[in-house]
C-alpha cells in the first residue's frame, strides 16, 4: 500500500473511531497552503478537536506518534486558530491519534497534545 493510501485508510478509521464515541466529523484536510493540512476537524459540544492522524503499516519504524514532533503541532496550532477564527470559537484542543495495522490493529488516542 503507497503512503498516500496508507494515510487514507489511518483516517477513514480514525473518523469512524470518532463518531463512535460521540465527535462530529465537521471536515477532513483542511489545508492551509504554506502552513499545514489538518487531517481532521471535529467537533463535540461546544469544542473543536484538530486531531493529526500518523499511520504506519507496522511499527518496524517506530511508533506512529512519534512522527508528531513540536515543529508540527506548532503549524497545526496555526491553522487550528485560523480555522477558529472563521468559526468565532475559542474552545479547542489538539490531538493526536497514532495507527499501527500490522501485526495487529492498534489505535492509540492522545489527547489535547499541544
Amino acid at each position: 500500500m503507497d503512503n498516500k493510501k496508507l494515510g487514507n485508510a489511518g483516517e477513514d478509521l480514525a473518523c469512524r473511531y470518532l463518531i463512535r464515541n460521540g465527535y462530529e466529523i465537521v471536515e477532513r484536510n483542511k489545508s492551509y497552503p504554506k502552513i499545514c493540512e489538518i487531517d481532521i476537524i471535529a467537533k463535540r459540544k461546544d469544542k473543536f478537536y484538530f486531531v493529526e492522524v500518523k499511520t504506519r503499516s507496522t511499527d518496524a519504524y517506530g511508533d506512529a506518534k512519534d512522527a508528531v514532533d513540536k515543529n508540527k503541532l506548532s503549524h497545526i496550532r496555526k491553522g487550528a486558530v485560523l480555522y477558529l477564527e472563521n468559526n468565532k470559537s475559542k474552545n479547542f484542543q489538539i490531538d493526536v491519534i497514532a495507527i499501527t495495522l500490522k501485526p495487529e490493529l492498534r489505535l492509540e488516542h492522545f489527547r489535547n497534545i499541544g
